[in-house]
């Protein structure tokens, strides 16, 4: 019996020293690890008291931010206004002194809409001479007020569209042509005869039409109409103007059933309503429900889903993972 007890408490021993050892362990390799990451937060916590925010609001800077984020928030001057901004869905970091800039100077506007503005570049000025499209994201480049493609660009794989679908001499590249034909297909069977009148556009007639613009309302007001030569995305053979072939007029397409029918139904062939209403603040020109533009299913998706524009989802899903 004394020799069982023996092993039993030589038992217990070993335990107790192999518990201290793991613990002893545990406290080296993580403890310290832990007291020091807590320290650090707390150091962060009080730099940002120290630098104007409330107790409150570091707390949530902290949740909310990296280290290195952290370190640049404390570089400039304090804003409460950061914490919202950066709750937003589309928030990119990057552009953080420019939403407090144009909120500072815009302070009716939205947060969301500081937010798709800034984004989109609508805080800088428009047509700069140093901003490149990149034409080799091919169905997803943009071409804008601020992107633009030089006079020779002419895009690959153009094809002229058919008369079944288009007046004369219009082109479009041949994916976007076969997407085109699939939507007309399926809006015939619905009941719509969809007919292009306007598609590919060198800059030679991209300038044609932007000078008529000018000639007839004034610089100011054709740049709401139409793009500058070499910022039209006429030029991409990615866009189309489309109408139904029992409405073809401009002031009254928006109302007709055929535009219903392609809200409800063009992202499903990778065609997204490129300046649709309500949205002029953004794309830089007025609505226009006959301008469509093919970007693939996947992103016309996406657009289709979240309610908003191509500019918008350029700037967050592809500019922003760059």
């Amino acid at each position: 019996m004394k020799r069982l007890r023996l092993k039993k408490s030589v038992i217990h021993f070993l335990i107790i020293i192999i518990c201290l050892g793991v613990g002893t362990w545990f406290i080296l390799n993580y403890g310290q690890k832990f007291f020091q990451e807590k320290i650090y937060k707390n150091n962060y916590e009080s730099d940002l008291v120290e630098h104007g925010f409330t107790t409150e609001e570091a707390k949530e800077l902290i949740k909310l931010f990296d280290d290195d984020k952290l370190d640049v928030i404390l570089i400039n001057e304090p804003n409460s206004k950061i914490i919202e901004l950066a709750k937003e869905k589309y928030f990119i970091f990057d552009n953080l002194s420019r939403y407090i800039s144009y909120y500072d100077n815009n302070p009716t506007v939205s947060i969301k809409d500081v937010i798709a503005l800034v984004n989109t570049k609508n805080d800088l000025e428009k047509y700069p001479t140093d901003l490149a499209s990149d034409t080799s994201l091919n169905k997803s480049i943009l071409v804008n007020k601020y992107y633009s493609l030089p006079e020779d660009y002419i895009p690959e794989n153009l094809v002229t569209i058919s008369n079944s679908y288009a007046y004369d001499d219009n082109k479009v590249t041949s994916e976007a042509y076969e997407a085109f034909i699939n939507m007309w297909n399926k809006a015939n069977e619905d009941g719509w005869k969809l007919i292009i009148n306007s598609s590919y556009r060198s800059y030679a007639s991209q300038k044609e039409v932007y000078d008529d613009y000018v000639k007839r309302y004034g610089t100011t007001k054709a740049e709401e109409l139409a793009a500058r030569p070499g910022f039209s995305e006429h030029q991409t053979g990615l866009a189309i103007d489309v109408f139904e072939m029992n409405n073809q007029l401009t002031s009254t397409f928006k109302d007709s059933e055929a535009y219903t029918w392609l809200k409800e139904n063009a992202y499903l062939y990778g065609f997204i309503e490129r300046y649709p209403e309500g949205k002029e603040n953004i794309t830089g020109y007025s609505a226009e429900a006959w301008h469509w533009r093919y970007v693939g299913e996947k992103i016309a998706k996406v657009i289709h889903d979240e309610d908003i524009t191509f500019d918008e989802y350029y700037a967050y899903y592809i500019e922003n993972q760059a």
